[in-house]
């Protein structure tokens, strides 16, 4: 049995989601053969998984929660199972038509870069909007009756380098996760991608997306259908717009458009 370390450790969170977590899985088998990975994927809800833990070209390693975890919790309890250099958190939602991870990898190689994203289209091939600037509760308010839609960045064939980047896939250097102390899991659900970027951008890090790594995501928009998710939304929200993280890079980002503007 080989010793030598995976490059890439990734964190995978079931709901009951058996159906999305063997077609991913078989995604990753299929095009990310080249690329040293293992799988921890965690149960965070009771259920029987339609494949054998041996039917892939990499370790899967499963979490069984005894009782539903947050967002935040479940992927930082992963990571401390992990032993990959890279951290990479994956929705089940998500497929695959290539290997992505060598792209992001080489936007890595720059120490500056604190966390990369690939491409996000939908099932037709459309971007998503996966890449934003910061919330603000004007922004919110906005979007609520009806305006400030459409992308935030143009998204072509360069990197980008936007505020935050969608939670559905994300590639940390270990290093840098564990110095973020991961996800804070003071928020269940939701908002944890946007507040665990403000903080890797006040320790000096940017934020990458790069477009020629692409993947498709199966959204299901649960916030929009069911109350419980709704309100957990809700809660986040308040919850990011009331912490000293959001203050500050708000407060910061004035003070660069004022210097700007004079």
């Amino acid at each position: 049995m080989s010793t030598t370390l995976p490059a890439i450790s990734v964190s995978i969170v079931s709901h009951a989601q058996a159906h999305l977590l063997k077609a991913l899985l078989a995604d990753l088998h299929r095009y990310c053969n080249s690329t040293s990975i293992e799988v921890l994927l965690t149960l965070n809800l009771p259920e029987i998984l339609p494949f054998g833990l041996t039917d892939f070209g990499f370790p899967v390693i499963v979490l069984e929660n005894p009782q539903p975890k947050g967002f935040a919790a479940n992927h930082n309890q992963a990571f401390v199972r992990s032993s990959g250099q890279f951290f990479c958190v994956l929705n089940p939602d998500v497929r695959l038509t290539d290997d992505p991870f060598p792209a992001l990898l080489a936007c890595l190689q720059s120490g500056a870069i604190g966390v990369v994203a690939p491409m996000v289209v939908d099932e037709q091939g459309k971007a998503e909007d996966s890449a934003r600037r910061f919330p603000t509760p004007f922004k919110i308010i906005c979007k609520v009756f009806g305006g400030c839609y459409g992308s935030d960045y143009d998204m072509k064939g360069e990197i980008i380098y936007p505020d935050w980047v969608g939670g559905m896939f994300m590639l940390f250097p270990r290093a840098v996760f564990e110095k973020l102390t991961g996800f804070n899991q003071r928020f269940h659900l939701y908002y944890e991608d946007v507040d665990l970027c403000a903080r890797l951008r006040l320790q000096g890090y940017e934020v990458a997306l790069c477009p020629v790594a692409r993947v498709i995501h199966e959204a299901r928009r649960d916030s929009h259908r069911n109350l419980k998710y709704l309100m957990w939304h809700l809660s986040s929200m308040v919850r990011f717009f009331c912490s000293v993280t959001f203050l500050t890079v708000f407060w910061r980002s004035l003070m660069k458009h004022s210097r700007s503007d004079g």
